[in-house]
């Protein structure tokens, strides 16, 4: 990096961490991104500030994605270039702000993994339910699947939140926002046998434990405790690089769309208050519509 632009990084740097503050990790990645920067315009013969235009910071960013770095990678640079070339234009190193033509790139959400209907039924068919242990984590398996809870919802789940009459589970999401959502008949019946004939022996608290999912010595399960759970029965069967406790409820989604449910429908199952959240899954859902298409169309 030529001199010119070094020294200015300097009091670019100093000046940011003197308003903003910034926690030394911060200001380090600060002072990586616009240094890779300067340099970047120093390779193309760029030597001062005024001669910068929007397409050469579009190249920078374009050059990071054939280097690899993921999109929020190159979103923060790019945050980060647009706070430096706000820094010259207020110091009038330069007479127009570049990155105001430059949008910042898509950030495109990863599709999440699911499980095929086929590898959550041998998963729910390899638990033992012959025992009290077996039979609770039935329950868990179940309920994650059936209901499309997140792991933090099903370990905080109580008695009070079971609506027998209309076979529904009140549950309390993110921003303890409410939900009711219908529990399924395979997951019901776990559900009865684990209340009826196991909870009530291994739950030891006196004054009567409201949680519905207790660990073996009758305290309220974690969500670690949860995984350990779920990976043991995933090594069973061969699936424990994709057995994770979030896995069922994408799987629940997915399968729901996949069988023709209504988006609004099941963005209100799982909690979602924007159904932008929900539509990722409409991605899944028309993948397997164009596998259908390309398997059995005769001119596919």
């Amino acid at each position: 990096m030529i001199f010119k632009f070094s020294k200015t990084l300097k009091n670019f740097l100093n000046y940011i961490n003197f308003e903003k503050g910034l926690s030394p990790n911060t200001l380090s990645a600060y002072k990586n991104d616009i240094n890779n920067y300067l340099t970047y315009l120093d390779l193309i013969k760029i030597d001062d500030f005024q001669s910068i235009n929007h397409h050469n910071v579009n190249e920078f960013i374009a050059s990071l994605f054939e280097l690899g770095l993921s999109e929020s990678s190159r979103q923060r640079y790019l945050s980060s270039i647009r706070t430096f070339h706000k820094y010259l234009l207020e110091n009038k190193l330069t007479d127009k702000d570049v990155t105001e033509k430059v949008v910042f790139p898509k950030k495109h959400r990863k599709l999440p993994e699911t499980l095929t209907i086929e590898e959550v039924q041998l998963f729910l068919d390899s638990i033992d339910t012959s025992t009290n242990a077996g039979i609770r984590d039935k329950v868990i398996a179940e309920l994650l699947y059936a209901c499309g809870l997140r792991v933090s919802e099903l370990c905080d789940l109580e008695k009070k939140d079971i609506i027998w009459d209309y076979e529904v589970l009140r549950i309390f999401g993110k921003g303890s926002k409410e939900r009711i959502v219908p529990i399924g008949q395979s997951a019901l019946f776990w559900l009865k046998e684990y209340m009826e004939k196991v909870r009530t022996t291994i739950n030891k608290d006196p004054n009567g434990n409201p949680i519905i999912i207790l660990n073996l010595r009758g305290k309220k399960l974690t969500r670690m405790g949860v995984w350990k759970i779920l990976h043991s029965y995933a090594l069973k069967i061969g699936l424990q690089d994709k057995i994770h406790p979030h896995i069922f409820r994408h799987s629940f989604a997915t399968h729901l769309l996949e069988g023709g449910a209504d988006l609004r429908a099941v963005q209100e199952m799982l909690g979602h208050s924007d159904i932008s959240t929900t539509q990722i899954y409409t991605n899944i859902d028309r993948d397997y519509i164009k596998s259908v298409h390309k398997k059995f169309h005769p001119k596919a």
